[in-house]
């Protein structure tokens, strides 16, 4: 069974078991959280049962790869160059 799932704005297809980077979760590393299902995904039916839920285990907050902004004006001597690495959380899918 799969459930597709709403974290910050994105979406997740996820099963049990699976391991993903989400953004950064107010949560310490080891407890447990909550996370409303958008939809439930069995084989070809889909339930569009918002009020169901699965259960994910805060495994590290890691940071992402780096993202490099980089702007320029040609014949205007300008230019500048950024780093960016975005604050992720990974979390492990316990039950669905």
């Amino acid at each position: 069974m799969q459930a597709l799932i709403k974290i910050s704005d994105k979406q997740f297809l996820v099963k049990q078991g699976d391991k993903l980077f989400v953004p950064k979760q107010q949560a310490a590393i080891g407890d447990t959280m909550e996370i409303k299902t958008m939809a439930e995904i069995d084989g070809i039916n889909t339930n569009l049962n918002p009020a169901g839920s699965i259960q994910a285990k805060v495994l590290d907050h890691v940071k992402d790869d780096k993202v490099i902004v980089f702007k320029k004006k040609r014949r205007k001597r300008y230019q500048s160059r950024n780093g960016h690495r975005q604050q992720m959380t990974q979390i492990e899918v316990i039950s669905i």
